[in-house]
C-alpha cells in the first residue's frame, strides 16, 4: 500500500501544528503544510518542526507558490526556504498567468533555488488556473527543462480537465515525486463559472470510493507506490467532523479502505 499524506486543505482552518498533530493522530504516513510566506515566521518553523520530529512524519509538501502576474519571486523563495528547512519532498505550484513562457522562467527560478535543497518543484493543473490541462503542464515543463521540475495530478483536476487515463498512464514517471487523490461527484461545473468550480474544488469533493471518478484507474497508471497526498476539500467533511484529528481519521480510514480493495 503507498504511503498516504494528509493534505493541509482537509484541515484548511487549522495552522500547521495542528494539522501534523492532526495527521499523527489520523494515522497517516506523511503531511503537507500551508505556508503564507507574509504571515509565516521563524516560530512558526520552530514549532512545525517540533511537531514534525515528535510525530516522526515526513514532511511531503508545502504549498502554494501561485504564480501571479504580478507575483514577487522573493516570496515564492521564501516558501521554498521554508519547506526545505522543514525537510520537505515538495513544492505545490499553481500559475494565473496567461503567458506560459512567463510561468516556465519563473519555475525555472524556483528550480534553480531549489538545488541542494531536497524539493522538488511540483506544478498542478486544472481548469481553476491558465495551465488547464496535463498537455499544458507538461510543455511548460518541457520549456523549464530542468531535473527538479514536476508535475502534480489531482483526480478531479483530471477529471474536469478532460485529461484521460491514457494521458496520466504517458507521463515520464521522473516528472512525478508524488500524486493528489480524492474523488468526487460526476457533475461538472461548467468551466466558465469560476466560482461553481471552485465550490466543486474546495467543497464538493468525497472520499475514496464514494464519488463517481474512475479512481482506479487512474492509481494504476501511476507509478508503484507512489506518495498519494490526500486532497480532500470537503464541506461535508468540515461539518461532520470539526475537530482536526477526527476528520483525519476519517479520511486516512476511508482512504485505506479504498486502497485495501482496489490498489
Amino acid at each position: 500500500m503507498p504511503p498516504i499524506s494528509l493534505a493541509s486543505g482537509v484541515v484548511p482552518e487549522f495552522g500547521p501544528v495542528a494539522t501534523i498533530e492532526a495527521a499523527v493522530a489520523g494515522g497517516f504516513d506523511m503531511v503537507g503544510l500551508w505556508v503564507d510566506p507574509a504571515t509565516w515566521s521563524a516560530q512558526d518553523s520552530r514549532e512545525a518542526r517540533a511537531a514534525l520530529a515528535a510525530g516522526g512524519l515526513p514532511l511531503l509538501d508545502v504549498e502554494v507558490v501561485w504564480i501571479k502576474p504580478d507575483s514577487l519571486i522573493d516570496d515564492h523563495r521564501r516558501i521554498l526556504d521554508v519547506g526545505a528547512d522543514l525537510a520537505a519532498a515538495n513544492v505545490l505550484c499553481v500559475s494565473s498567468v496567461p503567458d506560459h513562457a512567463r510561468t516556465a522562467d519563473h519555475l525555472v527560478q524556483l528550480c534553480r533555488h531549489a538545488e541542494g535543497s531536497g524539493l522538488r518543484i511540483a506544478l498542478e493543473f486544472g481548469i481553476f488556473t491558465e495551465v488547464k490541462d496535463l498537455a499544458t503542464a507538461l510543455s511548460i515543463l518541457d520549456a523549464v527543462a530542468h531535473p527538479l521540475r514536476a508535475v502534480l495530478i489531482d483526480p478531479i483536476h483530471v477529471d474536469r480537465s478532460g485529461t484521460t487515463i491514457a494521458d496520466i498512464a504517458r507521463i515520464d514517471p521522473a516528472l512525478l515525486p508524488y500524486a493528489q487523490f480524492c474523488d468526487a461527484p460526476a457533475l461538472r461545473p461548467d468551466p466558465a463559472d469560476f466560482d461553481a468550480v471552485i465550490d466543486d474544488a474546495i467543497n464538493l469533493r468525497e472520499q475514496c470510493g464514494e464519488g463517481a471518478l474512475p479512481l482506479a484507474a487512474l492509481y494504476r497508471a501511476l507509478p508503484a507506490n507512489i506518495p498519494l497526498a490526500i486532497e480532500l476539500r470537503s464541506q461535508a467533511l468540515r461539518d461532520a467532523f470539526p475537530h482536526p484529528a477526527l476528520r483525519a481519521r476519517a479520511v486516512a480510514e476511508a482512504t485505506r479502505r479504498w486502497l485495501e480493495a482496489y490498489a
